[in-house]
């Protein structure tokens, strides 16, 4: 019995693993998007199958810590890293479908570098995560940790300029707020980026 219990059984590192490359993956079909590789809508039905697949991961992930007695780290930590790597994804198909729901036909030269930052961290994350299987390496996953909190502060300043040229230029009241709505939750992506980080961070703390 005690063996069914074990961590090694459950695999929590590999949902872990699962989850960050497929935010990767997500956030490379966001900067696809922006770049016009496929029309819009192919791109937000690929964006929107990711976002159910890394809730699948998630329900299992979850499902399984409540049926699992001893965790590798923290089931807390456990819970909350999953979920915070959710709702990631979960921001960015809500930033792609907005794109589609408002009929939006150009994007814009922010989108694009929101994408850009998404993308980087995101690589970050997985990097984070992929390291706590081997909590020797905390130095090296701190790097990618504070890398994101960069991103985060790059996101903010992408944001400001954003509606600094929305407001300036644009005339048409009806698509300043739908971009502005659109620009406002892919900055909010950028924050669930950072609360993955500070979750592995407090990993670190712990273990060290």
């Amino acid at each position: 019995m005690l063996g069914k219990l074990l961590p090694r059984s459950i695999g929590f590192f590999d949902f872990f693993d699962q989850h960050s490359s497929l935010t990767v993956e997500v956030a490379r079909e966001l900067l696809a998007m922006a770049e016009g590789a496929n029309t819009l809508a192919a791109h937000v039905q690929r964006i929107r199958e990711m976002e159910q697949e890394a809730d699948r991961i998630t329900h299992t992930c979850v499902d399984s810590l409540h049926k699992t007695f001893i965790t590798p780290i923290d089931r807390n930590h456990i819970h909350d890293l999953i979920k915070r790597l959710d709702d990631v994804i979960d921001v960015i198909d809500s930033a792609a479908t907005r794109i589609q729901l408002y009929d939006i036909e150009v994007l814009t030269p922010e989108f694009k570098a929101f994408a850009e930052t998404l993308l980087r961290s995101s690589q970050e994350i997985h990097a984070a995560v992929s390291g706590l299987r081997n909590l020797k390496n905390m130095r090296e996953i701190e790097k990618h940790c504070v890398a994101i909190h960069h991103l985060e502060n790059e996101g903010d300043d992408i944001l400001r300029k954003a509606l600094v040229r929305l407001f300036r230029e644009e005339t048409n009241a009806v698509l300043i707020i739908k971009w502005k709505e659109i620009y406002e939750r892919l900055e909010k992506a950028t924050d669930r980026c950072e609360a993955v980080a500070n979750i592995v961070q407090s990993v670190l703390i712990e273990a060290s």
